[in-house]
């Protein structure tokens, strides 16, 4: 039996011998050819990878982290179709949001200058 690295071949037939049993006193026989060796018993091969062993552009995606401030962000629109029902306003501002079910429409907040607020689901 030879071994190279964590692959063990028959050293009468050059056949790759079967992967570890995990015990010490397992004696590696060839399937191929019958033969055996005692003083090779098979072994438990552990390996370990770190991420970064396997680069991909999927992770180097993941790993960026981004912090968003809450406040900073701007979800307000405003819309030249409607006019607000307490002032009579042109071009109210909404933000758009999903309350409810992703498979259902998402909710329209609307904020007038003058304090009117109201919703509409779609």
């Amino acid at each position: 039996m030879a071994a190279i690295g964590s692959l063990i071949f028959c050293t009468d037939c050059g056949d790759l011998l079967p992967a570890s049993k995990g015990s010490e006193k397992n004696i590696l026989r060839c399937a191929c050819c019958g033969a055996e060796n005692p003083d090779h018993p098979s072994k438990t091969i552990t390996t370990r990878t770190k991420p970064s062993d396997f680069p991909s552009l999927l992770r180097q995606k993941l790993s960026i982290v981004q912090t968003v401030e809450r406040h900073k962000v701007q979800t307000e629109r405003i819309d030249t179709n409607t006019d607000c029902r307490k002032c009579g306003q042109v071009g109210v501002r909404y933000s758009e949001v999903q309350q409810r079910g992703a498979d259902e429409g998402s909710t329209i907040i609307y904020n007038c200058d003058c304090g009117e607020r109201w919703s509409v689901n779609n």
